[in-house]
């Protein structure tokens, strides 16, 4: 719990400056070596499991041998060498700066700059979209990402330390890049997207549920805002990306999801929430605050968790 916290405050004041060393990155190299080697002939899906495996038997091993061995000089130096891994793991800071990023744009009136910054966040196409589109595209990006950068490695952190935060970063890097449901990647990436699915059943409900607890709806009850939860989170073709998208809809009064087009072909997602007011640019800020105040609160809440179970284990 202790390298948790100071892993929390480190991603929110260094975040992850760009020309620092990163575990992602290295993760990211790896998968695309075996993916350039493995992804060809036939047993595709066999192979694409095997990229898998492989790849967290390394991150696993060599993060659980690091922090081992800074456990070993000393428990001061085992929590720091945890606390630093970790904050690599979670990515709140680097997440604000993007959204912000398409947010100062939009402020100055300047909508070619803000297609061009949402373009580095999303895979739709951002050429042609109006204000309100960039909003949503930045909106939804922080929404779902609160429990894929965020939370979700938390929760990971606290059952199992670095070594499990990372593994979970491992799961998500290798999703993100062979989970594709196209020719290329539908059979080598299968095992990538069904473990990132697993990996983010509980992160993810769980924090759209914290969401809505430390949040009031700004247009709607809470009760009602329960509703549209529960309504519309299973609308999203992911099973886990919509509770953070939905909850978000419901917290801001407003409609997310609709028509994106991905290198010319139409994708009509399910639409989340009710469009009571229309998207703005400062909606992309009130997004911010609602991932820092579900992070914060996340974050006790696994605390107390932590507390609960190590007292209850004393007891028996």
């Amino acid at each position: 719990m202790i390298a948790l916290i100071i892993a929390v405050i480190l991603d929110k004041l260094i975040g992850d400056p760009p020309h620092w060393p990163h575990p992602v990155r290295w993760m990211g190299t790896f998968i695309s070596h075996l993916e350039r080697r493995w992804n060809r002939g036939k047993r595709r899906k066999l192979r694409g499991t095997a990229m898998v495996v492989a790849v967290l038997l390394a991150v696993g091993g060599a993060s659980l041998l690091f922090v081992s061995g800074a456990y070993f000089i000393h428990p001061a130096a085992g929590i720091a060498a945890e606390a630093v891994l970790i904050s690599t793991a979670l990515a709140q800071k680097s997440l604000k700066q993007a959204a912000m990023a398409v947010y100062e744009p939009l402020k100055q009136e300047n909508i070619q700059e803000a297609r061009r910054k949402l373009s580095f966040i999303v895979g739709r196409d951002t050429e042609q979209l109006a204000e309100p589109e960039i909003v949503r595209g930045a909106v939804e990006t922080v929404a779902e990402n609160t429990s894929d950068g965020v939370t979700a490695p938390m929760f990971w952190a606290l059952i199992g330390g670095a070594p499990l935060a990372l593994i979970y970063r491992a799961i998500n890097t290798c999703d993100s890049m062979v989970g594709y449901r196209n020719e290329a990647y539908m059979e080598f990436g299968w095992a990538s997207a069904r473990l990132d699915d697993l990996a983010n059943w509980v992160p993810s409900r769980i924090t759209s549920f914290v969401m809505l607890m430390v949040n009031r709806p700004e247009q709607f009850s809470r009760k009602e805002g329960w509703k549209i939860l529960w309504r519309d989170a299973k609308k999203h073709p992911s099973p886990n990306s919509g509770w953070g998208e939905a909850a978000v809809a419901a917290i801001l009064g407003v409609q997310l999801g609709g028509i994106n087009y991905y290198k010319g072909i139409i994708s009509d997602r399910a639409r989340m929430g009710a469009p009571v007011v229309m998207l703005e640019k400062q909606h992309i800020v009130k997004t911010n605050i609602i991932m820092e105040r579900t992070v914060l609160f996340f974050l006790l809440l696994l605390c107390m968790g932590g507390i609960l179970f190590e007292m209850a284990r004393a007891w028996s």
